[in-house]
């Protein structure tokens, strides 16, 4: 199950999301042929990814940056970019385009400290723009906690999409996280999951000067919960799958 799409429309054109989706994709690319080459992959990422022992010594300080536009898959990419394009349009509408620059690169770098410090002594070097997402969510969460989020759930050749409001989706998505954290093996999981948690707590607490400006919980009174515009219909939203009907 992952979301696929909102019901907020933007109300100005998102130009920072969709540079920051654009930049990861170039970077990818620009790499992805040695993604199978062990020894030139691992060297690469050793000076662009974040490694916890090497910034804790002073080294790489350039790396809690250059690390959020790092990915180790195609996959690994697709995921996250499909997270930005849906949740970050918003939250740059609603804080502009300089702000949110601001806000993405901050939360990402807090996520990056988060994942360091639940194992400082690491020496795997951590990539991807999951953590700076995360914040981005949280960010979301707060301003629009009811609005519908279309996720995609997928069993075996089933699939449907449901509309459900955004408190459900995003809470449950950082409860895994915080739970994975707490019982996972975070040397052989391959994911940061406190990066996860630690940026998604960040852009809750730097969406909430611009939340009490908007009126905190009035705001959500007036426009229960949603953003402060129509929302966008689906056709599909309910179901992909055209109904058959029985035959008596």
């Amino acid at each position: 199950m992952f979301p696929i799409r909102d019901h907020n429309p933007s109300q100005r054109t998102p130009f920072v999301t969709y540079a920051l989706i654009a930049i990861n994709i170039v970077v990818f690319l620009s790499y992805w042929q040695y993604l199978d080459d062990p020894r030139v992959i691992n060297a690469f990422f050793w000076r662009w990814a974040m490694v916890p022992q090497f910034v804790f010594d002073g080294a790489q300080l350039h790396t809690p940056i250059t690390s959020m536009f790092l990915h180790g898959s195609f996959m690994h990419l697709a995921g996250n970019m499909l997270f930005l394009w849906v949740f970050g349009d918003n939250m740059e509408d609603a804080m502009g385009h300089i702000g949110f620059l601001a806000f993405y690169l901050f939360g990402g770098i807090v996520a990056g400290f988060s994942h360091a410090f639940a194992d400082p002594s690491s020496v795997i070097p951590m990539v991807g723009a999951s953590g700076a997402i995360a914040a981005v969510m949280g960010g979301y969460l707060l301003l629009y906690p009811k609005a519908r989020v279309d996720v995609l759930f997928i069993f075996i050749v089933f699939f449907r999409i449901f509309p459900i409001p955004a408190w459900i989706v995003l809470g449950v998505w950082f409860g895994l996280q915080v739970f994975n954290g707490f019982t996972a093996d975070l040397n052989t999981s391959g994911v940061a999951f406190w990066a996860h948690a630690g940026g998604f707590v960040a852009g809750v607490i730097m969406t909430a000067p611009l939340w009490l400006r908007l009126g905190a919980t009035k705001f959500w009174e007036r426009n229960d919960g949603h953003a402060p515009h129509p929302e966008t219909e689906y056709k599909l939203s309910k179901s992909s799958i055209p109904r058959v009907t029985r035959r008596k």
